[in-house]
């Protein structure tokens, strides 16, 4: 999504009293305790490519898939974790590029306000199709049968990746309420990880009840990929924040990133 977004409250808001939202949302009864906080170890920090705004990250075949976002620059690449490039394809510039899966050797990539939605056979990245979807793009994920997605709101959808209906959408809640400006996802082991847009947040949630299960806080983790960075150029006032979560099944690790960030981590989870 857009560098403009620096209103959260607003942006929940607005995206909850949109006409194009549906009527029927699930909510549940916020009876939820506060999410406990998850730990985290890095793996190891590999480069990433500094000329990508980071929409969706996705790791399959031993390698990275990303969607870069803005126009003019919006992309999808396939990319080794040494940071070699093995496959590029520019979207029109006048789309913005958000987030990606993989399904049934199928990429899917959202847009951000044209409504397109790219499908691409995964081996060739050569365009098979293109649907509408009819609410802003953000991240997208799948649990091996429908895909999710999410749109700047608290809530995510559930989708049918041939026809892109919606079959099912609920609210995401914490302790406070309802968890407004879920960016990226990534769905692990029956749980959806997500980031929040323009925070060090990602959060994990039951696919079933909408509630938060657990907290990562990332912050200071571009401190620490032992990269000259100036950090202040990293922050919700630049746009260049958080943003890219991707799931190694072999080795259960995951890896994050942010826009534009020249740090690709490969973290563990310690509870």
């Amino acid at each position: 999504m857009k560098l403009s977004r620096i209103l959260p409250c607003i942006v929940f808001f607005l995206a909850c009293n949109n006409n194009n939202q549906p009527d029927k949302i699930t909510v549940n009864n916020n009876d939820n305790p506060a999410p406990p906080m998850i730990n985290y170890s890095i793996v190891k920090v590999y480069p990433h490519d500094t000329s990508s705004y980071t929409e969706g990250l996705e790791w399959r075949n031993n390698s990275l898939y990303e969607s870069g976002g803005s126009y003019g620059t919006s992309k999808l690449y396939q990319a080794t974790l040494e940071g070699k490039t093995l496959q590029s394809i520019p979207l029109p510039k006048e789309f913005f590029g958000e987030g990606i899966t993989i399904l049934n050797n199928k990429i899917y990539q959202l847009t951000y306000q044209e409504h397109k939605v790219f499908v691409y056979d995964a081996a060739t990245f050569k365009k098979i199709k293109e649907m509408e979807w009819p609410y802003e793009g953000w991240g997208m994920t799948n649990n091996g049968k429908d895909l999710i997605i999410s749109t700047g709101s608290s809530v995510l959808y559930f989708v049918d990746p041939e026809n892109f209906k919606i079959l099912n959408q609920f609210s995401v809640t914490d302790n406070y309420g309802p968890v407004s400006n879920l960016n990226e996802l990534e769905y692990v082991n029956n749980v959806i990880y997500a980031n929040i847009y323009q925070t060090d947040y990602i959060v994990k949630i039951d696919p079933e009840t909408g509630s938060v299960l657990g907290k990562l806080d990332m912050s200071g983790i571009l401190a620490k990929s032992g990269m000259p960075v100036n950090i202040q150029n990293y922050t919700a006032a630049t746009g260049y924040v958080l943003n890219g979560i991707a799931y190694d099944s072999v080795k259960n690790s995951f890896f994050v990133t942010g826009k534009m960030w020249p740090a690709l981590f490969e973290i563990k989870l310690n509870n």
